[in-house]
């Protein structure tokens, strides 16, 4: 009965440890700047959905294209 009990303690141990461990400590974020084309996608599909007005939709084209 004492080896089953050590069995089982040991494997839930271990898969505790594990985790614990596996956040690896990193705690970074990156962030991903779209592409002019990807904003100029984007903005094509806003103003077809009607999220934008056409005026703003050339403004901000006007905008991106200068970059």
């Amino acid at each position: 009965m004492k080896k089953i009990f050590l069995i089982v303690i040991s494997v839930c141990t271990v898969a505790l440890t594990g985790c614990f461990t596996s956040s690896g400590g990193d705690n970074t974020t990156t962030s991903v700047i779209p592409t002019v084309g990807q904003q100029l996608i984007d903005l094509q599909k806003a103003e077809q959905t009607g999220a934008i007005t056409p005026e703003q939709y050339e403004a901000k084209k006007a905008d991106l294209l200068k970059k």
